[in-house]
């Protein structure tokens, strides 16, 4: 039965996608803040020196922080969900309207803390790459350039880093919608049941007390019956 229920496989299915795409977001991200010194390249701006060099005023590594630190949440939360609805598919059950209930609300709560984080990256990087076009022809060419010395940072891979988190990012917040939707849908088919179930057991009550009440009362003759004369 648990084989045949396309709304379960279709959860644990959303799932490791996003358990895949949580990695999307914080290797590259982790990677970055590795070879950025640990500085972060959201929201940072500089201006251009006549050496060529640009002196960055870097903004709140809280910024790459919260990024990775959403991934994290989202690769834990995946991971026991997968578990949780795999043995719950394998022992042919389904979950609880209770925590159906509360998936739905943490899914939609995870929706809002990828969302926020994609948003980050894109402003973020947004920012960084206003200042980096004002001397190369594009974002992409600064990689491997080196313009700032001074914070002995490697921009070898900063683009693809970003460029993986930001569609990661995106693409989690997807994916995190749909199972939004996935676990309301399964919240909706609960109480529906519920209300069946309430409407089948009031019918019940009603046919046991329509049965158990007193038959009506036969019409009364009149004493003596008389036999019919020829």
């Amino acid at each position: 039965m648990a084989l045949t229920n396309v709304l379960l496989l279709s959860q644990i299915a959303g799932y490791l996608v996003g358990l895949i795409l949580s990695l999307c977001i914080v290797v590259p991200m982790s990677m970055h803040q590795d070879e950025f010194n640990g500085h972060c390249l959201l929201f940072s701006h500089g201006d251009w020196q006549d050496s060529g060099q640009l002196s960055v005023e870097w903004a709140s590594r809280a910024y790459c922080n919260y990024v990775i630190l959403v991934g994290i949440i989202m690769f834990i939360v995946c991971s026991v969900q997968i578990y949780r609805l795999s043995m719950l598919m394998y022992r042919g059950e389904d979950s609880s309207f209770l925590s159906a209930f509360i998936e739905a609300v943490g899914c939609t709560a995870l929706c809002l803390l990828a969302v926020l984080a994609a948003l980050m990256v894109t402003l973020g990087f947004m920012t960084w790459c206003t200042n980096i076009v004002q001397r190369f022809p594009s974002c992409e060419d600064a990689v491997g350039q080196k313009f700032d010395t001074k914070d002995e940072i490697s921009t070898d891979g900063f683009y693809m880093e970003i460029g993986t988190a930001q569609f990661g990012a995106w693409a989690a917040f997807a994916t995190w919608v749909g199972l939004a939707v996935f676990s309301t849908l399964k919240v909706c088919r609960y109480h529906q049941l519920q209300n069946i179930q309430v409407s089948m057991f009031r019918e019940r009550q009603r046919l046991v007390n329509d049965s158990g009440s007193p038959a009506a009362p036969a019409p009364e003759l009149d004493g003596r019956s008389t036999p019919p004369r020829g």
